[in-house]
């Protein structure tokens, strides 16, 4: 097991190291991100007395690792003070983030319409004319594709690589929970028909989807080259698909802390960001992209296993009343993957969690409650 805690010692081995070693060129960047984010964010600092403390950050961890944990880091104050790696990993090494992947692209759809390429709420229809003759899928808006309530077949074979085609299969499946807006269907499918939307309005720009989320989302935040899954048309994948370490994850959590800025980088406006942190009517607990804690404070809220959950068929999944952790912030928010990856931003605490596993028996409310100290 690999620790380290505090950002004193490190930062400086980090700034000192980075041109000795690539990876941790990112990490030099990632550090004077944070310093202008301390200085650009409002509000009191975030004291010990709230429960951030060394000890139930190392109960957290000895928690995680025991349940297929593979890092965890803590950014407080805008400071790293702490960060472990178990059961083999290192800082220097990407896991996949799987679904994680998702909220990089709502935040590429919120851009756009910040950048007046599209209006989350216009219809997909205007753009997709193969749609427009087809009384199920006519009425179906950007925002409901988005926040997966369009009530579009899931379409899971989107996952595999034997689609050629993944934008042209997507738009062909049927509408199975009419009307739109009505039923929460988690799956790959409505995320590739607005990346269709989306295709197709940056042609007219020369662009496409991939480098506008190069040009506006990935390269503000310091990746450059990053890997995508991609069918034979070269259209990525939406759903899944990036790999990143612990602290590469951490610069996007910093993105939502810092309303939208990241460092110098003003990449969206603080109404953009939330636009992608509004559940629906059929599910409260997700928004564009993002998991959502708001249901914590209510008399009654019910905590679930996101992926549990998921694994039901969606006529099965009842999101009402749920929350990510009763006891934690209500303005917590998460990006999810399989096996537990996990990105928790808590902006009235001023801190972004990240957690990377291989699977195993985790829970994520037991968790924080570990880290916030909460119920020991």
């Amino acid at each position: 097991m690999i620790k380290k805690s505090g950002l004193g010692s490190e930062s400086s081995t980090v700034l000192l190291s980075a041109c000795q070693r690539p990876w941790l060129a990112g990490r030099a960047r990632f550090a004077a991100a944070c310093v202008f984010i301390a200085c650009a964010l409002a509000g009191p600092a975030w004291s010990d007395a709230g429960g951030l403390t060394g000890e139930n950050f190392r109960a957290a961890a000895a928690y995680s690792a025991a349940h297929g944990g593979l890092s965890m880091l803590v950014i407080r104050n805008n400071r790293v003070v702490f960060e472990e790696y178990a059961n083999g990993h290192s800082a220097e090494k990407a896991r996949k983030i799987y679904s994680g992947t998702k909220a990089f692209w709502a935040a590429a759809a919120v851009a756009a319409e910040q950048d007046g390429i599209l209006r989350l709420d216009e219809r997909a229809s205007d753009t997709i004319a193969e749609w427009r003759d087809d009384p199920a899928k006519r009425p179906i808006t950007l925002r409901e594709l988005l926040s997966f309530t369009g009530g579009l077949a899931p379409g899971f074979s989107l996952h595999g690589e034997s689609i050629s085609d993944r934008n042209h299969y997507a738009l062909k499946l049927p509408v199975v929970a009419p009307p739109p807006g009505s039923r929460f269907i988690y799956g790959p499918s409505q995320l590739q028909v607005f990346c269709e939307v989306l295709r197709r309005k940056l042609a007219a720009r020369n662009e496409s989807p991939w480098r506008y989320l190069e040009r506006r989302i990935l390269g503000p935040l310091g990746f450059h080259n990053l890997k995508y899954r991609s069918d034979a048309t070269g259209t990525p994948l939406l759903a899944t698909g990036f790999e990143l370490t612990a602290i590469e994850w951490a610069r996007f959590g910093l993105m939502v802390l810092g309303r939208g800025t990241y460092g110098s980088q003003k990449i969206l406006t603080p109404e953009s960001l939330g636009d992608c942190l509004r559940g629906s009517g059929a599910n409260p607990a997700f928004g564009l992209g993002f998991w959502l804690n708001h249901r914590a404070g209510d008399a009654g809220a019910r905590e679930f296993d996101i992926e549990d959950m998921l694994e039901k068929d969606w006529k099965n999944q009842d999101w009402r009343g749920t929350c990510i952790c009763r006891e934690a912030p209500p303005d917590m928010l998460a990006c999810v993957g399989s096996q537990y990856q996990r990105l928790f931003v808590i902006p009235s605490r001023n801190v972004v969690i990240v957690r990377q596993g291989a699977g195993g028996a985790f829970n994520d409310a037991r968790f924080l409650r570990l880290l916030l100290g909460i119920g020991r």
